[in-house]
């Protein structure tokens, strides 16, 4: 019996998602034109029809740009040798990526707990407080940590919750209040906080300086269990290695994904004290996965931390963050009351928040057609997100700074043609 003949248009494909994967994410789709992405390389994506897209976005995963040599050829190399592991017997590219890793978080975070994505890293830090009996979750508001359902309990946003309840129970402060935090770890019980550095799908919400040192602070006082969430700012993203660094933040568990994998394969994992871990060294078998710390998904792992260091990446994200920056800000300074509400960013997460929406979803699409892939924020609809690799070059941050420009003319055409607008 054949098999159904696999598609190849772009109507076809759309046909295929209606029937198969998404009607929501065709309806998507056709509002974009259907451009169908088939290929990539360093900072580029091609569609079906050739064009060429500089990738700006790619939800943080692709720090080292798309297809980087030497996380393929570490990838290819296992997928040859020995893919995936049986689980009974040691293996050798676990301890590998785990040592590697360890050896760029912050001082003292050595025990690496991989998974197969950020939001099972955060499911795994939240067994490790519950096995030490800090059950109450503790989060901020705007914060996003996943949507499995012990995640989903911690992202604090009513769109994603509400079909889903009854969820576990959390609390959610406002993101950069210590006082508020203060008093809810103060009352009610040993508790758990999770937070981000930089709250990227919050909308690129940055704190004032001496928030993640105070919470760390805070929680130490109350017998907190501190998760930092570093999925997405961690390994350079923010021009350090952490976001944690600047504070010199100590986490209990430090949470890693999306970079970690090279934009080859999806792994994550949890990075936890040798006192956080506890549990699992006493049941190895507590938490556990059928996939996690593959043989295939943890070279990736160790190629993509080898990989940063090799080649400075963490010291380019930080110049590239403020030249890109820059050239945001100077295309759209025209806008910037009516349409543009705010520009802001560090390293190479950067956020564009307009006025409204709908401008947003514009700005978005006029991105695109000047072949430049951005991100809106699942959890602020009027940002829009950059968070591009840090392999960019110089011709690169112009090809930036003349789509935004071109952006902002269309922008500025459709904002002067609304009553009450100039």
């Amino acid at each position: 019996m054949s098999g159904p003949t696999a598609p190849v248009t772009a109507a076809e494909v759309l046909d295929v998602y209606r029937r198969h994967l998404s009607r929501g994410r065709a309806r998507l789709a056709s509002m974009t034109g259907a451009a169908m992405e088939v290929a990539s390389r360093g900072a580029y994506v091609w569609d079906a029809d050739g064009k060429e897209y500089l990738d700006c976005g790619g939800y943080g995963v692709f720090l080292l740009g798309h297809c980087h040599p030497q996380v393929v050829e570490a990838v290819t190399a296992q997928i040859r040798r020995h893919p995936m592991a049986t689980r009974l017997l040691l293996e050798p590219v676990a301890a590998t990526a785990a040592a590697e890793l360890a050896a760029v978080t912050p001082p003292g975070l050595d025990r690496v707990h991989f998974v197969n994505s950020g939001a099972e890293a955060v499911e795994t830090a939240i067994k490790l407080a519950r096995a030490q009996g800090r059950t109450r979750l503790v989060s901020a508001v705007g914060g996003y940590h996943g949507k499995t359902t012990g995640a989903l309990a911690v992202t604090s946003r009513p769109l994603y919750q509400d079909p889903f309840r009854p969820l576990l129970p959390a609390e959610h402060v406002p993101f950069g209040d210590l006082d508020e935090l203060a008093k809810v770890l103060g009352h009610g019980g040993p508790a758990c906080l999770l937070l981000e550095p930089v709250q990227g799908e919050g909308g690129v919400v940055l704190p004032a300086p001496g928030y993640l040192a105070g919470a760390q602070r805070l929680c130490a006082e109350h017998g907190a269990f501190f998760v930092l969430d570093e999925i997405q700012t961690g390994l350079g993203r923010l021009g350090t290695w952490w976001g944690a660094d600047p504070e010199d933040v100590r986490p209990d568990v430090l949470l890693v994904g999306k970079g970690l994998s090279g934009g080859i394969v999806p792994v994550a994992a949890a990075v936890a004290t040798d006192a956080a871990y506890t549990p699992f060294d006493r049941d190895p078998f507590l938490h556990t996965s059928t996939f996690a710390a593959s043989p295939v998904a943890t070279a990736a792992a160790a190629a993509a931390v080898r990989a940063t260091v090799d080649e400075g990446l963490v010291e380019r994200a930080a110049v590239l963050g403020h030249a890109i920056l820059a050239r945001v800000e100077a295309a759209l300074a025209p806008l910037r009351g009516d349409v543009v509400a705010d520009v802001r960013g560090r390293g190479l997460l950067i956020g564009i928040e307009m006025c409204d929406e709908r401008t947003a979803g514009e700005l978005v699409l006029h991105l695109l057609d000047a072949g430049l892939l951005t991100n809106h924020s699942l959890n602020a609809h009027r940002v829009v997100r950059l968070t591009p690799p840090a392999v960019l070059r110089d011709a690169d941050l112009e090809r930036i700074g003349t789509a935004f420009t071109t952006a902002a003319g269309a922008l500025l055409r459709s904002a002067s043609s609304l009553p009450g607008r100039v």
